[in-house]
């Protein structure tokens, strides 16, 4: 249960990666007040959660729909992680997280909470691929509670990031963010690699001969 729940809330949190949001936030909020950027950022935090644990229920009755197997999903989900991992690696926001096109047409926004702050900013296809992927393995009440609470968690430190940054906290310059993205960066890799190699014998076996 230990491991599940570090796993959980150390992916979740990697793959929302909210300091790398920071910059194109704080752009996008230029003209906003103090108080304005902390709401927004409360409301898109708020909606994130509500976002992955809607998409943690939905997941296996999506799979019985469109006839897809689990473990085809979660290879298909580990690569959308390695792809957004190698983005961070080199520092930089990922194209599957948000586009140059959705953080132009933000900054005409009065309010960015929602979109695309929310979505896809913080819950983007890496990070509802990567719930449905944690719900999979989630056997039992106690482990889906805790899958739940990790996701709270995971916002909840999210918030706190993005109030840092609001607050022009010191150590959250440029060099600092880009040492944390990487370091996440390396980290989700790792999981996206541990993903795909215990889902592709399961996947195989399936197949057979």
């Amino acid at each position: 249960m230990l491991e599940y729940t570090l796993l959980t809330i150390s992916t979740l949190f990697a793959i929302i990666n909210p300091v790398a949001a920071i910059p194109a936030f704080l752009a996008m909020t230029f003209s906003d007040s103090h108080e304005a950027r902390l709401r927004m950022a409360r409301v898109a935090c708020i909606t994130c959660s509500g976002v992955l644990i809607a998409f943690a229920f939905l997941g296996r009755f999506i799979f019985k729909i469109f006839g897809i197997s689990i473990y085809a999903f979660q290879i298909a989900g580990g690569i959308v992680l390695l792809l957004v991992a190698m983005d961070m690696l080199r520092a930089k926001r990922s194209a599957i997280q948000e586009t140059e096109e959705e953080k132009i047409q933000a900054t005409e926004k009065t309010d960015i909470a929602i979109t695309p702050l929310a979505i896809p900013m913080l819950s983007g296809p890496g990070a509802i691929s990567t719930v449905i992927v944690l719900s999979s393995q989630a056997e039992g009440w106690p482990k889906q509670i805790l899958l739940i609470a990790s996701i709270f968690a995971a916002s909840a430190a999210s918030f706190g990031v993005l109030r840092l940054g609001v607050r022009g906290a010191t150590w959250l310059n440029q060099i600092a963010m880009n040492i944390i993205t990487r370091l996440m960066g390396l980290l989700l890799a790792a999981i996206a690699v541990q993903f795909i190699g215990q889902a592709l014998p399961q996947l195989l076996r399936l197949k057979g001969p």
